[in-house]
């Protein structure tokens, strides 16, 4: 077991930096499997980081935000997309502006919970996908499913 890291919002740039070169790819997976962004994002900060989650961990942080993607978050994003064929440009795009803010939400929760955990430290500094995959699995997705998933 490590020492207890204490993780801050700053994090969440280098995510938000990572999901800028592909957001169709993380979309995608949003989509067809309900993976949520932000999770995966920090999966993979994690593992580029060297700080080890082991699956019970990852189970926790799922579930902290499990009420609220499904009550506020994810009916949210339907309606947006459904509204979009309807409205103006400006109005979606506030429209996504709120979904954003929703997002951050998310985040907070997520650090919160983050730092009540103590992750374990490698001591190569990589991970080599291992937090990737332990939050995919939550979703029934292995590596050899997505070999070039963990290039994104």
């Amino acid at each position: 077991m490590g020492s207890v890291q204490q993780f801050n919002s700053l994090l969440w740039r280098e995510c938000e930096s990572q999901y800028a070169i592909e957001p169709k790819r993380y979309i995608s997976l949003q989509d067809a499997y309900q993976v949520n962004v932000n999770m995966l994002l920090l999966a993979q900060y994690l593992d580029k980081k060297g700080y080890l989650l082991p699956l019970v961990q990852w189970q926790a942080l799922a579930a902290t935000i499990n009420d609220w993607d499904t009550k506020v978050v994810n009916p949210y994003r339907t309606l947006r997309r459904l509204a979009k064929e309807h409205i103006k440009a400006n109005e979606y795009q506030q429209m996504l502006d709120i979904e954003l803010m929703l997002e951050r939400k998310s985040q907070q929760m997520l650090l919160t919970k983050l730092n009540t955990v103590t992750p374990e430290i490698k001591a190569n500094q990589h991970c080599a996908n291992e937090n990737t995959d332990n939050y995919l699995s939550l979703f029934g997705i292995n590596h050899d499913d997505f070999k070039n998933l963990h290039a994104i």
